[in-house]
């Protein structure tokens, strides 16, 4: 036993930890700033110890974006954390990465003259979509002003299962937004339904290579026969934009047969997020035009900033470049077979367990997980006490966080589930999930009623 005596060590100074926890008050600042400073260590224990009440973002089942980058990727962002992209002159070998990432897309998606490639990096797919959608309104007002014709009353077309990046476009800058709505087990937009919503005014069609309702890839070349057939009998030349912020990065490597990107000359553009399937974290997009002459000059900004006279097209100023780092970094680091071989472990991950889901008994697979790695499926028409929101809130007791939602027009009596299946989301986790699912289905068989429906259940949002 350990002998008190005065020539004995010394006490020990007061715990880092006892500082740390107490060295606050009783009180954290919310909503004002606090008078005087606080210690570092302090202020970042609180804000740890807060985020750890947040999801488990590997168990986000939810989300298409990057929830995981290896070391090497990681040191690399940390490295760049500050530098600005938009200071291309000070960073010139950053603005190299860039142009060399836009080079590689547009060969990835068969631009007609690869080594004269347009596009630009942005802050995600929604600036990319933003992007896309003022170049097909711009070309249209000129098209129509050369023929004398009036600009004032554009429109797009496109599914009712758009990312809400679209309704915010067609919002922001006045263009009416005609949707084709879902229909039976059809839950995308069609060729036909498609066409029949096209006039002179136009400005574009836009395909969605991967839903985020259920993982299924519209028919790109479909619609652009369509469109062909509807200029033949017409007049109406009405380009296409292939919206892929998942599929773009999932279809070249997985399904090289499938036709949807420039070998189609009907596409104008295509956009992808490079924090999606691109496996780079959250803050890049990527937006690529067929050639200089589908991006209006008159939206292309000339900017002499801090000693070079530079081309802009963005919808903000300042913006990370840590993230076009990585996404060079990436595209090294794997190439072409690398990120085949990803994806399609993601997708073997994907079927695989929807197989498994759809043979429990109570559930009906919509998808499978055979275009992206990802599937939605329902609960059987015969099964009334319980809903596929409870089977969520079920799952989020074991941390899985698996979105249940309701279709939109059309579909507003189907209620799924969604389960993405990302690079860093491997065959065991899937058997734990599974497991785990499995786990529940004889307490929720048991419920007398319903607990949960859409509009008690946590929001989601495609």
């Amino acid at each position: 036993m350990a002998l008190k005596h005065p020539k004995g060590p010394a006490p020990r100074k007061r715990d880092v930890a006892d500082t740390i926890f107490t060295s606050w008050g009783s009180e954290v600042p919310r909503h004002e700033l606090s008078s005087e400073e606080m210690d570092p260590l302090a202020a970042y224990q609180i804000v740890h110890d807060e985020l750890m009440l947040d999801g488990n973002s590997r168990l986000n089942l939810a989300t298409f974006v990057t929830t995981w980058m290896d070391p090497k990727a990681q040191e690399l962002m940390a490295e760049c954390f500050d530098k600005n992209m938009i200071d291309k002159d000070e960073y010139p070998q950053t603005a190299a990465m860039e142009m060399r990432c836009i080079r590689m897309l547009s060969h990835l998606w068969n631009a007609p003259d690869k080594d004269q490639s347009t596009g630009c990096s942005t802050t995600g797919s929604s600036e990319a979509a933003m992007l896309a959608g003022l170049a097909l309104k711009r070309r249209w007002q000129h098209k129509r002003k050369a023929e004398g014709k009036p600009t004032d009353n554009p429109n797009m077309v496109m599914g009712i299962n758009v990312q809400v990046c679209w309704d915010k476009f067609c919002n922001y800058w006045e263009v009416e937004m005609r949707q084709v709505p879902m229909e039976g087990d059809r839950y995308h937009i069609s060729a036909e339904e498609a066409a029949k919503l096209c006039d002179e005014n136009t400005i574009g069609v836009v395909a969605i290579l991967g839903s985020t309702f259920d993982g299924s890839y519209e028919p790109v070349m479909e619609i652009c026969e369509a469109l062909d057939d509807l200029q033949a009998k017409k007049g109406l030349d009405i380009p296409v934009h292939v919206d892929g912020a998942s599929g773009a990065m999932v279809a070249p490597f997985l399904d090289p047969d499938l036709v949807w990107d420039f070998r189609l000359p009907r596409v104008a553009s295509i956009n992808t997020s490079g924090h999606k399937y691109g496996l780079v974290y959250p803050g890049v997009g990527w937006i690529i035009w067929r050639d200089a002459d589908a991006l209006p000059e008159d939206l292309i900004f000339w900017v002499n900033y801090l000693g070079d006279n530079m081309p802009t097209f963005a919808l903000n100023f300042s913006r990370p470049g840590a993230q076009v780092a990585a996404q060079y970094y990436v595209f090294l680091h794997l190439g072409f077979a690398g990120y085949k071989r990803v994806h399609g472990y993601s997708r073997k991950v994907a079927t695989n367990l929807a197989k498994h889901i759809g043979e429990l008994g109570p559930f009906e697979l919509l998808t499978k997980g055979d275009e992206l790695p990802a599937f939605a499926f329902k609960l059987k028409d015969d099964i009334k006490n319980y809903t596929v929101f409870d089977v969520s809130r079920a799952l989020r007791e074991h941390s899985w966080l698996v979105p249940a939602y309701t279709f939109p027009k059309n579909r507003e009596d189907l209620a799924a589930l969604r389960v993405v299946i990302r690079h860093d989301f491997n065959a065991d986790m899937s058997e734990m999930l599974l497991e785990d699912l499995k786990s529940e289905l004889p307490r929720l068989e048991k419920q007398p009623a319903p607990v949960h429906d859409s509009t008690t259940s946590s929001a989601f949002h495609h």
